[in-house]
């Protein structure tokens, strides 16, 4: 499973449970869009935290990274210990 896909699984679990994963844009902004809250925010941080070990506390949280699926597809890629520095 590829990132984007494990980061739709989960919004749509989470947050959209009446929409098929399918039909979730890569560049949807859940941010503006009211999908994910600030609350939300939280829920997605910890999920990342606790799937792909990334720790909140040393990588930046910048906003930005957390608006798309891509977005957060792009941090994990940046950010997890085991995809940090693969190319």
């Amino acid at each position: 499973m590829t990132h984007v896909q494990a980061v739709k699984a989960f919004i749509v679990e989470e947050f959209l449970p009446d929409v098929p994963v399918g039909e979730l844009a890569d560049d949807l902004d859940l941010l503006e869009n009211g999908i994910v809250d600030s609350l939300g925010l939280l829920k997605v941080i910890a999920w990342l935290e606790d799937r792909y070990g990334i720790d909140a506390d040393t990588v930046d949280l910048n906003p930005e990274s957390f608006t798309t699926v891509a977005t957060i597809a792009a941090f994990i890629e940046e950010s997890a210990p085991e995809t940090a520095g693969a190319a």
